[in-house]
């Protein structure tokens, strides 16, 4: 069942849900909007000839900070990492789902590739997977509404939640535009 702008209200002010920091003026009829955080993750393709799953990723991405009030320029065909600017947290029966924001949509703009899911018990930024599939360069500012989430319940409480120490969770507590980890992974 999808959360209501109502539950959700409830939710955040009573921290069920961690959203932090919490503006009320951001809910929305069953979503709640959240903004584009300082960092992003830019891929190094002029210097490396494929990318590799099974290998660490640090020499993937270059880290890029901008401060609120500069632009961040994502070119057509471009892809990069970003983060919300709020922290998320589900606890272990409520799932989240990122969603674009049509206005931005619109543009071209998409905010995540594959990863759109909140898993129960995750908590840390939410990472963006930025793609301008449009034909003219998108002017992303830190601070702008960027994704919406929807909050959704369980039919009864997860038995090994996100972090649970049987699941090897490489993203909970992860701050920023963090990396791909699938190197973590066995083959």
């Amino acid at each position: 069942m999808i959360l209501s702008d109502g539950t959700l209200r409830k939710h955040f002010e009573s921290g069920y849900i961690v959203l932090d920091p919490y503006d009320p003026e951001l809910v929305q009829p069953a979503s709640v909007d959240v903004r584009l955080g300082t960092e992003f993750g830019v891929m190094r393709n002029t210097r490396l000839t494929h990318i590799d799953p099974f290998e660490p990723q640090q020499k993937l991405m270059d880290t890029v900070t901008m401060p609120e009030g500069e632009i961040f320029v994502l070119h057509p065909g471009e892809f990069a990492l970003g983060h919300t600017s709020e922290t998320v947290g589900c606890p272990d029966d409520i799932v989240g789902v990122v969603n674009g924001k049509s206005s931005l949509g619109r543009l071209g703009l998409q905010v995540h590739a594959t990863a759109g899911f909140i898993d129960p018990g995750f908590k840390g930024t939410v990472v963006l997977e930025l793609s301008n599939v449009s034909n003219l360069p998108i002017l992303l500012r830190p601070g702008m509404k960027i994704a919406q989430l929807v909050f959704q319940t369980l039919d009864r409480a997860a038995e090994r939640p996100y972090g649970h120490p049987d699941l090897k969770s490489k993203y909970q507590n992860q701050h920023g535009a963090v990396a791909s980890k699938y190197n973590l992974n066995s083959p």
